[in-house]
């Protein structure tokens, strides 16, 4: 679909911000090619591995935040409704499961046609909000997968919204 708008190139590749940024955090990472960068981030109860892809063709940027962990085969029923209902509580994102590798991921894609590219405070909250959905959501899946608790207790148990301070 077009609106009578046209398509301004882009002044930079996005994954120079990302770049900068895991530097200037001192997080460990790779970027292997223009288009992929890999980061491990240290999270409240793991580390992280980010990856994010600019796609040109399409002018988007795929952000995805790996949980450290695999789900055992037996428990990935649990996990799927698990999953199921963390993404329904959420606004930016969401969460998947790699069926071939056992893994759970957060994962959010920002178009960026139109613009000259991503800002610092876009990346900053995709980034925040890739580490804060993780932190909130890897108890519940710690409860369902080892600790065997049904999935409705380890979602309301692990995401509920705290306001204050203890």
């Amino acid at each position: 679909m077009s609106l009578l708008s046209q398509d301004m190139p882009f002044a930079e590749n996005p994954l120079d911000l990302v770049e900068e940024m895991v530097s200037a955090n001192d997080w460990a990472h790779d970027r292997s090619s223009d288009l992929e960068l890999m980061a491990e981030i240290s999270g409240h109860w793991c580390d992280y591995h980010l990856c994010a892809v600019w796609q040109p063709e399409v002018s988007a940027m795929y952000l995805s935040c790996q949980l450290d962990g695999k789900v055992p085969a037996n428990r990935r029923g649990p996990v799927y409704e698990l999953l199921a209902l963390a993404n329904e509580r959420m606004w930016l994102g969401h969460f998947e499961f790699a069926l071939e590798e056992g893994l759970i991921l957060f994962r959010h894609t920002v178009p960026l046609r139109g613009t000259r590219g991503m800002s610092v405070e876009q990346l900053e909250d995709l980034v925040d909000t890739a580490i804060l959905e993780c932190d909130r959501f890897y108890p519940a899946l710690q409860l369902v997968v080892w600790g065997e608790k049904p999935v409705a207790e380890a979602i309301e148990a692990a995401m509920m919204d705290t306001v204050g301070e203890a």
